[in-house]
């Protein structure tokens, strides 16, 4: 992670904040052209070993994207005055493994919909043709306060 060091210790915080921030994954389609999409994440680890978790079906856009071409970025933002964004340049470790699909699935699914609805999306987002994508960080860019 060479850039992550000079990131703001507080983005990590910022990406994981509740209520839950949907994330806007982009990837490179074959054809060239850019595809961006919002997804639910989940962090796990922690400091420099923090991964950025989401899952996806292997035929989607962003599934076929990612086995052909493993990098990505990320992007949160607080659309309110004084505005502030996360973005992350990262690589994408695709896992096929159903229960580890499920267990993040239903993580998830609970900071998004909470807790009470965890099991139910983990069970709808955790079957047969969805990936777990799990995104080392490469670089870290966080501007707190963009109005100021």
């Amino acid at each position: 992670m060479s850039d992550q060091q000079s990131a703001p210790a507080w983005w990590q915080e910022f990406v994981a904040a509740v209520p839950a921030r949907t994330a806007k994954a982009a990837v490179t389609r074959a054809d060239g052209h850019p595809h961006v999409t919002p997804v639910w994440i989940a962090l796990d680890g922690d400091g420099d070993a923090t991964e950025i978790l989401f899952t996806t079906a292997e035929t989607s856009a962003k599934g076929r994207a990612l086995r052909r071409d493993a990098r990505l970025s990320l992007c949160w933002d607080d659309e309110r005055p004084p505005f502030t964004f996360v973005t992350v340049f990262g690589t994408a470790r695709l896992v096929d493994d159903l229960d580890e699909v499920r267990r993040w699935a239903t993580v998830i699914g609970g900071r998004y919909m909470g807790a009470d609805r965890a099991e139910e999306y983990g069970r709808r987002n955790g079957v047969p043709g969805e990936l777990l994508v799990r995104v080392t960080v490469d670089r870290v860019i966080a501007v707190a306060d963009v109005a100021h």
